[in-house]
């Protein structure tokens, strides 16, 4: 309730119509002490002064009124939301019943900071939590961070060195307080940038991946997959980081364009003359030292006679390589040659392990060459690179060295290139865990949108890899394996799910002296991710409630760049230990491009920052502007499209303020009274409003069944197009305005038109909140609490019934109105009528159309600016029809609306005139421009073009403004 002095200012004029952010602000008034004696008045009166403070203290300073402020205050954002918090009202509630609408949160990097990607998913998430909790469901989005090893281990090992101080140096104890420390003091930080974007999360159960409970899940996970068999230990590829010295998923390894060369190298074959040698092309000579062959296609006949020899590989004292034949050597493709290096190429690896062929590694863990280079050995890859090529030249083997595009492999943590290595490493076997996750979308029983990834899934999962995941690093879960002191490792090691049951089973095994060393390698980050459905819940112990309750969840929304990394690997592993598929829906959302469609990198300095965005336009707009988009495809995010919702939020602060003033005090008990006798849920409480409010009550209704559709089908970009259009075209643009020859105009009616528009514009208005509220919460919630009566708060205020009642045939006709003042007001313009200046007008149609517009002739009065003394309806064309201007509205709806009353006709005439003369004169140069061959040929293309364009535009005003004198010419002559 406001306490707010009341504007008692004149109506504004119908130009302010122009203007879309302003509204009418005289509030309606009932004078109470006409209604009651002195003495009850001034008791009434002491009773709203104390109901107000009352409400003031209740409020507690969280909501402002827009009665009070001029737009909505930004910084009001964090005040609603620590009081949603400390209200409970994120936490599920199961007092409405109904099943649980369940998200986990995609936990971001502990080390991160926020970005466009955590407000797409944050916004979207939200959006369905907030939806669900109004529909009545207990909805739990279930909220934590991800430990990030690489990520996290880089950032502490950075301030370390800015120390001086060197992780090995330290020890691997000392190490983890350390990243321990660090995360208690900057983990919180993307925490709370979440919080600003609104994120209506339980927090009361928000986890982080090294927690006590999911490491205790990763360790079950691993020791149970060990125990079917489906990890094992062996030496395959691997993506390998030299700088950190660890392996890296293939999420972590970025490719880039960038040039290079491709050096072209001769290898001389065994036994032949001088003139018998192939050549190879490669980008990375340093690796010819890893060669175990040569291949060429049988059909080449360049080559095809060397087949079954041996070559020589450069620079390694007569190291010979078979040299093979393989029909998928591209012919085309280099010279043909192709060297096979299955220690450094992810290709050659497979290549050579179908024919059987030794790897050969020459590459250190620190990106050094190995013993096997020789006279090379401890050279950096590319120091040694630069050394081979010089001494390649010198000796004649060196053929030519000539500029490549490369695709280089880097890391996304360091940068660093990043080096194809084969490893010894734990991995998972996949192909069993694939299975099920692909019948469980074949079965219907997970469902992807969009559904075109659904194929995406399909194919990667059919054509799986096993999975590595250990990493050699010290920040992360340890690998539950320990080894037998003085024993092989890969035959005598033991999984344990702690160090007592590990040496418990090797005293058992081997003797109660035995000593035990564990793994020092930990899990790939992504390994506990592919649990946090189910772990955050409780998971391995399945009698705790939260597991019961909200197992399996409903949805997990994340980018569509992740969806094998983490999506598919959730699904299997759900499946795997739960024996139910994790989620029933997958949403996709796309990358936040620049306003040019590109990828926002520092490099091209387009990065836009969420929060400074929140400053600027809000969060509302922010959330508003990244919600239109459409599931699985990227968004192009600009600053018009933020102003332009910013400037939606301010509509909707001066809509809600119009609403306000014209509402009457919350004590004015009969004025409320008869304003709440209004319902309209029945057809004939609909069918008995007049047009307007039959029409906007209509279309309210239509809107409510259409985005509960949309919602349900996860179409959030229609729910804010279709909102948009309602609020602004409809609510705002037509009945706002309507609405105040109600409140202001009530005739002899008295209050009760103006109870009724009332009724109106309350329902309408707060129920557009109540649809808003899922995708601008904050604005949303200050607007709601403003507003008299509220029995909750919006965000857990029930959603809008469905299947209302409308009346499509009055929807018809309020759109022949809305035709006709938008006849009469273009009118207006074209002839430049004072805003101000009231004129006559005869409207033409059928008895039936007169019938319904008659009955609004008020409004129609009101909107177009018509004298409504001269305001005439008729069924056949007026008297004075050659002298008007003759408005065909619509089929059987037509309008003649007076020159003379519009505009002086001689005045115009003189100015038209003049500005013909000007007109003709501009288009006349434009032409001698366009006749000339000199310009036509010297002048740019596009300069050329501009000027046809604008000659074009030119002639077609000319011809109009004649017209337009020769009609008015003839009224002259009429009148004379």
């Amino acid at each position: 309730m406001s306490t707010t002095i009341l504007s008692l200012s004149p109506p504004f004029s119908v130009c302010n119509k122009l203007n879309p952010l302003l509204f009418y602000t005289r509030r309606r008034t009932v004078s109470l002490s006409s209604r009651y004696p002195r003495s009850r008045f001034n008791r009434f009166a002491t009773s709203i002064r104390l109901l107000t403070v009352a409400a003031a203290s209740e409020n507690n300073g969280v909501f402002t009124s827009p009665e009070i402020a001029k737009t909505f205050d930004f910084a009001a954002e964090e005040r609603i939301y620590n009081w949603w918090e400390s209200q409970g009202y994120f936490k599920p509630n199961f007092d409405r019943g109904g099943d649980p609408f369940v998200i986990s949160m995609p936990p971001p990097n502990v080390t991160g900071s926020l970005h466009m990607g955590h407000a797409m998913f944050v916004t979207l998430e939200d959006i369905m939590v907030r939806y669900n909790r109004m529909r009545g469901r207990p909805t739990l989005w279930l909220p934590g961070t991800d430990h990030a090893g690489i990520a996290t281990q880089l950032v502490v090992e950075r301030m370390l060195a800015s120390e001086g101080i060197k992780r090995v140096e330290m020890g691997r104890d000392e190490f983890t307080k350390k990243v321990w420390q660090w995360k208690e003091k900057y983990g919180g930080t993307i925490t709370n940038q979440i919080k600003r974007l609104g994120a209506s999360c339980d927090w009361s159960r928000e986890h982080f991946t090294l927690d006590e409970q999911l490491s205790q899940a990763v360790v079950e996970a691993f020791v149970r997959l060990h125990e079917k068999g489906l990890i094992y230990q062996g030496s395959y590829m691997v993506n390998w980081s030299p700088t950190l010295q660890t392996a890296v998923s293939d999420l972590e390894v970025e490719y880039s364009e960038e040039s290079g060369h491709l050096y072209h190298i001769k290898y001389r074959v065994a036994g032949g003359s001088r003139n018998d040698w192939l050549t190879v092309a490669t980008t990375r000579p340093e690796t010819l030292f890893g060669d175990v062959a040569l291949a060429v296609n049988p059909q080449d006949d360049r080559y095809s006679k060397y087949i079954g020899q041996m070559a020589i590989v450069p620079q390694t004292f007569g190291r010979h390589v078979p040299i093979i034949s393989d029909k998928h050597v591209d012919k085309e493709f280099g010279t043909g040659v192709l060297k096979i290096s299955p220690g450094h190429d992810h290709n050659d690896y497979l290549l050579a392990r179908k024919l059987g062929l030794p790897i050969l590694n020459v590459m250190n863990k620190d990106g050094t060459l190995n013993e096997v280079a020789g006279l090379y050995s401890g050279l950096d890859r590319f120091e040694a690179r630069k050394k081979l090529w010089a001494e390649l030249e010198e000796t004649g083997l060196a053929v030519k060295k000539e500029p490549h595009t490369l695709r280089v492999p880097r890391s996304q943590r360091g940068g660093e290139i990043i080096e194809p290595l084969v490893s010894k490493q734990w991995f998972v076997s996949m192909e069993p865990l694939a299975e099920k996750a692909l019948q469980a979308v074949e079965k219907g029983e997970l469902k992807i949108i969009p559904e075109r990834f659904e194929k995406i899934y399909n194919h990667w999962l059919s054509n799986i890899k096993d999975w590595c995941i250990s990493r050699q690093l010290w920040w992360g879960h340890r690998i539950p394996v320990w080894y037998i002191v003085g024993k092989d490792k890969e035959e005598d090691y033991i999984v344990a799910r702690n160090a007592d049951e590990a040496l418990g089973k090797a005293h058992k095994k081997y003797g109660k002296d035995v000593e035990i060393y564990q793994d020092p390698d930990v899990l790939d980050t992504w390994f506990s991710s592919a649990l946090w459905p189910f772990s955050t819940l409780g998971w391995p112990d399945l009698s705790t409630e939260d597991f019961n309750k909200f197992y399996p969840t409903t949805m997990l929304e994340t980018g569509h760049d992740i969806l094998f990394f983490w999506v598919a690997r959730m699904v299997m592993m759900g499946i795997e230990f739960t024996g139910k598929v994790p989620f029933s829906y997958i949403y996709l959302h796309g990358l936040i491009r620049d306003s040019q469609g590109r990828k926002m990198s520092k490099t091209l300095g387009n990065v836009i920052d969420p929060l400074d965005t929140i400053k600027e336009f809000g969060t509302d707009a922010l959330r508003f502007t990244v919600a239109l988009g459409t599931a699985g495809q990227d968004l192009n995010l600009s600053n018009e499209r933020l102003t332009s919702n910013k400037a939606f939020t301010n509509k909707l602060w001066n809509a809600g303020k119009f609403v306000l003033q014209n509402l009457p005090k919350e004590n004015d008990i009969s004025a409320w009274e008869n304003i709440l006798s209004y319902k309209f849920d029945t057809e004939d409480s609909v069918l008995n409003l007049p047009l307007p409010e039959r029409w906007v009550i209509s279309k309210l209704h239509l809107l409510i069944e259409s985005v509960c559709a949309s919602y349900d089908k996860f179409f959030f970009g229609e729910v804010g197009r279709e909102t948009y259009d309602f609020f602004w075209a409809d609510f705002a643009d037509w009945y706002i305005e309507a609405s105040k020859g109600r409140l202001y105009n009530s005739g002899n009616d008295g209050n009760s038109v103006a109870f009724m528009a009332q009724a109106v514009l309350l329902y309408t208005f707060e129920n557009i909140l109540k649809v808003l509220h899922p995708f601008m919460p904050f604005v949303t919630e200050e607007l709601w609490q403003a507003l008299p009566n509220r029995k909750h708060a919006l965000i857990v205020t029930p959603w809008p019934e469905t299947q209302l009642p409308r009346c499509t045939s009055s929807i018809k006709k309020f759109e022949n109105l809305q035709t006709l003042v938008r006849a009469i007001r273009n009118t207006r313009a074209e002839y430049s009528v004072e805003p101000a200046k009231r004129i006559s007008v005869s409207v033409v149609a059928s008895n039936e159309v007169i019938e319904y517009i008659a009955e609004e002739k008020e409004v129609l009065a009101l909107l177009s600016r018509l004298d409504l003394q001269n305001l005439r309806f008729l069924n056949s064309s007026p008297g004075n029809a050659d002298q008007s201007v003759h408005l065909v509205a619509g089929e059987g709806l037509e309008a003649y609306l007076p020159l003379a009353d519009m505009v002086d006709i001689s005045a115009e005439v003189q100015r038209l005139s003049k500005r013909l003369v000007k007109m003709q004169k501009e288009y006349d140069g434009m032409l001698a421009k366009l006749n000339s061959p000199k310009f036509v040929e010297k002048a740019p293309e596009e300069v050329v073009r501009a000027v046809q364009e604008k000659a074009t535009e030119a002639e077609e005003k000319i011809t109009l403004t004649k017209n337009r004198l020769e009609f008015l010419n003839s009224n002259v002559l009429v009148s004379k």
